[in-house]
C-alpha cells in the first residue's frame, strides 16, 4: 500500500507543476491580478451607473480572457496558435455581449438598450487579453480610455444637445 501513495503522490506532483519557479508564478499572479482589478475598475464604474454587468462580471471576463492567453503562452503556443485563441475569446464575448442587448418595444419604434453593456464587455475582455499578454502598461491606458469615455462623454453629449436645444425656435 505505501507504493501505491507513494505513485498518488508523485502523479499529484506533477500535475502542479506547471508553476516551475518564482519568477512564473510571480508573472501568472500579477498578470491576473492586473485583469481583475482593471477589469472590477470599468465594473465598479458600470454598477454605479446601475447596469447589470457590474464588479463580479467585468472582474470574471477579464480575468477569464487573461487566463485564455496566458495558459497557451506559458505553454510555448506558436503565434498562429495565439491568434486562435485570441479569436475565440472575441467570438465567445460576443455571445455574452448579444446576452446583454434588449429590444423594448415602444409604439413602433423599437428602443435597442445594452449596447454600451456589450462594448463594455467586450473592451473589459480586450484588457484582459492584454493584461494576459503582460501588456501590462496597455492594459492600464485602455481601461483610463474606457473609464473616460464611460464618464466624460455623456457629459459631453448631454451639454451638446442642451446647447442644440438653445439653437431650436
Amino acid at each position: 500500500m505505501n507504493a501505491w501513495w507513494h505513485e498518488v503522490w508523485v502523479t499529484l506532483q506533477a500535475e502542479f507543476a506547471d508553476i516551475t519557479d518564482a519568477s512564473q508564478l510571480t508573472r501568472i499572479t500579477v498578470r491576473l491580478l492586473m485583469a481583475a482589478l482593471l477589469g472590477g475598475i470599468l465594473g465598479f464604474e458600470r454598477e454605479q451607473k446601475g447596469k447589470a454587468a457590474g464588479v463580479r462580471t467585468h472582474m470574471l471576463v477579464a480575468l477569464g480572457a487573461a487566463l485564455f492567453v496566458l495558459v497557451p503562452q506559458m505553454s510555448g503556443s506558436q503565434a498562429d496558435a495565439m491568434s486562435r485563441v485570441v479569436q475565440g475569446v472575441i467570438a465567445g464575448i460576443g455571445f455574452l455581449g448579444a446576452g446583454t442587448i434588449l429590444k423594448n418595444q415602444e409604439g413602433d419604434e423599437g428602443h435597442v438598450r445594452g449596447l454600451t453593456t456589450a462594448a463594455g464587455l467586450w473592451m473589459t475582455a480586450a484588457i484582459g487579453v492584454s493584461a494576459g499578454l503582460g501588456r501590462e502598461a496597455t492594459a492600464v491606458l485602455s481601461t483610463l480610455l474606457a473609464l473616460m469615455i464611460l464618464g466624460v462623454m455623456p457629459k459631453i453629449v448631454k451639454l451638446l444637445d442642451k446647447n442644440g436645444d438653445e439653437d431650436k425656435p
